[in-house]
């Protein structure tokens, strides 16, 4: 039977994974949508006017789910988590307010103006609307990933009263673990976007009478630049992030290569391979001479240490405790996301590549805009991975060497209490997320022209006989 401890984790899980389907997806649509108004702006070109509403639809679908799942990770937070919740209050305070005050109430703002203003504010002045909304929703998840980065490298506090306090603000904006995860997180977010648009408009393409092939060739070809740039970047946030791992969170970082035991000088990188979790061994591995080390170091040389002997270091400083964490998942999370975040790059660069004003071959083959338009779902499945990495790997804390997940619960929920909550939170999800899946097949049904088209059909209902001369 399930204990209180392990259901509550599931319930985080839970929650934070199914909102953070559509954080990225928010930021990446909007940063899209605000380069193809820009792009209007600049060429005058009314293609790309079409783009930014059609695509703006789909932007705006995300947005609505993703404060709807917002609002129920922090519900959850209140009610499985009020003992954490108490210890971080102080910290967690100043960046979840201004998150909320400042970049949730301009995020909002701006797109309700960017959403009535199409035909009453000049472009110029209409664009800024997007990209204000573009950088508040940036912004929101710099303040979020602010107070989650304390939960990863607590710095700028002190303890009193078995309450983590807050004594120096400065030191929770400048600290390293934010910007890693700051610079990763919006890199994905934008690769994301660009995915998204290119894999839907790869759907697209593939139907057999399509109207509006210029208009899906042309957001195509925008969403493989823009998850282009992106992939770049998420490959070197992403690498700094995890050399960081090497000194600052070495179990996370072992349990990733599924390391036990300390690896020889030069380290070996280890492609795949099986855990034993209970006997704290690897029952099988395959691998690669030298690749750890540069991965690390940037050279071929340097040693990295195992599990085994960072669980006594840690056991030293902080107690006898289980600091093994879930090596399996961690191991393979770390590959499906590596993995995945490749697959992206080399899709958009062939994809340009293919799709190139000389030879534009990738629109006669099938295949390849079946690839393209799969590949829509693997950002989600890698920041999914991602995120499993970051909070399964500094096992047991929820505040790195703090605060432990068995302090945190809240002393008064049930088995019962969390069994029913997370039944009827996962019913709610899949609710959420079908609605969320028909709303944009629905609207790419539609096609870029409908708006026009139902402009067209209501001027002719409205239209007064006498001003066509019908009894001339």
């Amino acid at each position: 039977m399930m204990d209180i401890v392990t259901l509550a984790r599931f319930q985080f899980a839970m929650t934070t994974i199914f909102h953070f389907f559509f954080v990225p997806f928010t930021i990446g649509t909007g940063f899209a949508v605000a380069v193809m108004e820009t792009m209007y702006v600049r060429s005058k070109n009314e293609l790309y006017k079409k783009m930014a509403k059609f695509w703006g639809n789909i932007f705006l679908l995300s947005f609505a789910v993703g404060v709807v799942t917002g609002i129920i990770q922090e519900f959850q937070f209140g009610m499985n988590w009020s003992d954490y919740s108490r210890f971080v209050g102080d910290i967690f305070g100043a960046p979840l307010a201004i998150e909320a005050l400042l970049a949730f109430f301009m995020e909002s703002t701006f797109l309700g103006l960017w959403i009535f203003t199409w035909d009453r504010m000049k472009p110029k002045v209409h664009v800024i609307f997007i990209w204000l909304t573009a950088f508040a929703s940036i912004l929101s998840a710099f303040w979020i990933l602010a107070a989650n980065s304390f939960m990863q490298h607590p710095v700028g506090y002190t303890l009193k009263n078995g309450r983590a306090e807050m004594n120096d603000f400065g030191a929770l904006l400048s600290n390293h673990q934010v910007w890693y995860e700051f610079s990763h997180v919006i890199a994905g977010a934008i690769t994301m976007g660009g995915i998204i648009i290119a894999g839907l408009s790869a759907f697209q393409l593939l139907k057999k009478s399509q109207k509006a092939k210029d208009f899906f060739k042309k957001s195509l070809r925008l969403g493989l630049v823009i998850s282009l740039v992106g992939s770049v970047a998420v490959m070197t946030a992403g690498d700094l992030q995890m050399k960081d791992l090497v000194t600052q969170q070495p179990m996370k970082f072992a349990a990733t290569e599924g390391n036990y035991k300390d690896t020889g000088d030069p380290a070996a990188w280890t492609l795949i391979a099986w855990a034993n979790e209970k006997d704290h061994t690897q029952a099988f591995g395959v691998d690669i001479p030298y690749m750890l080390s540069i991965l690390a170091y940037n050279k071929p040389s340097g040693s990295i240490k195992g599990m085994n002997t960072v669980n006594k270091e840690l056991t030293v400083k902080y107690g006898n405790k289980n600091y093994y964490p879930s090596v399996n998942t961690l191991f393979y999370s770390f590959r499906v996301m590596a993995a995945f975040g490749a697959l992206m790059f080399l899709v958009s660069a062939l994809g340009l590549f293919f799709t190139r004003k000389k030879k534009p071959s990738l629109y006669e083959h099938k295949w390849m805009l079946w690839i393209i338009g799969l590949t829509t779902f693997t950002p989600f499945m890698a920041n999914t991975a991602g995120w499993l990495i970051t909070e399964l790997g500094r096992f047991p804390w929820t505040v790195y060497g703090l605060f432990t997940m068995k302090q945190s619960v809240s002393p008064n929920v049930s088995v019962t209490s969390l069994f029913i909550s997370n039944t009827v939170y996962f019913l709610l999800f899949a609710g959420l997320a079908s609605v969320m899946v028909y709303l944009v097949i629905r609207e790419l049904h539609k096609g870029p022209d409908y708006e026009e088209k139902k402009l067209e059909a209501e001027a002719k209902i409205n239209s007064d006989p006498f001003d066509k001369e019908a009894f001339s």
